[in-house]
């Protein structure tokens, strides 16, 4: 004996058949997404936040806004890796948004980043508070440590100028590429070290005594944009969106960031 089922009880189940297809499909690719270390601890909470809400899946890659190493976000884009959204320091993606390597419009800024300095653990604490003690803990120091990313860069070019110790801290100095500074300090392989807060916070080992002084310290950016030959621009433009909420301001303080959507 055979039953028969009403023809739109066959419609529901087609219907829904299908729209968990659609789904399926819409998120059958993971984006695509190169972080500089700055954003990095902040975008780790905030990416894992957004696949568990939205079921997008994420790959994560990361790699310096500038410099010479081989995961250096414009040597990646010049290799034309499979990239759909990268988040870096807001002077070089204005760059790269210049050449056309990104998509014209997409970008979004993030938080700010201040330069703040550490020690090994354990090792004492200079004061830095002012530019008189920063000045004094760099000519102190047996060797110092800078990035060769976006807060290296004017540290070695302008900040030692500005001091007055260009000539005596140079010689001692340590530009490191792609890895933390942190790293280099907890490694003793450095005693006095400085980069963007956010990227120091993260690394065991190290004490951070204190932010640059305002009268030498130097903001960076942190923004993202969408890749301009990435085939998923609508989900990576939903990603954007999700990271600039003010929703999730919080999660970037927390990482010792300044969150520009606090101040909308």
């Amino acid at each position: 004996m055979h039953k028969h089922f009403p023809r739109a009880s066959f419609a529901r189940t087609a219907l829904v058949v299908a729209c968990l297809a659609f789904a399926g499909a819409a998120f059958a690719d993971p984006l695509n997404v190169v972080s500089s270390g700055g954003f990095a601890a902040a975008y780790k909470k905030l990416a894992a936040q957004y696949e568990k809400e939205t079921g997008q899946q994420v790959h994560s890659e990361w790699g310096p806004s500038m410099g010479k190493t081989v995961n250096a976000i414009p040597a990646r884009l010049a290799r034309h890796e499979p990239i759909d959204v990268v988040i870096m320091v807001g002077d070089s993606l204005d760059k790269l948004m210049a050449t056309g390597q990104l998509a014209q419009g997409s970008k979004v800024a993030l938080a700010d980043s201040r330069i703040a300095c550490a020690v090994p653990h354990g090792s004492p604490h200079p004061d830095i508070h002012d530019v008189a003690g920063l000045r004094k803990a760099l000519l102190d120091a047996k060797s110092v440590a800078w990035s060769d990313s976006a807060s290296g860069e004017y540290i070695e070019k302008e900040m030692l100028q500005k001091l007055g110790v260009a000539d005596a801290v140079k010689p001692k100095g340590h530009k490191i590429p792609a890895t933390p500074v942190g790293e280099i300090l907890a490694k003793h392989e450095a005693d006095f070290g400085c980069q963007q807060r956010s990227e120091l916070l993260p690394v065991s080992g190290i004490d951070i005594v204190g932010d640059l002084p305002d009268e030498v310290q130097y903001v960076t950016e942190f923004s993202a944009a969408v890749v301009a030959g990435s085939p998923h621009q609508d989900e990576a433009r939903k990603f954007l969106g999700y990271l600039a909420s003010p929703k999730n301001a919080g999660a970037i303080s927390d990482t010792g960031l300044v969150p520009r959507a606090a101040g909308k």
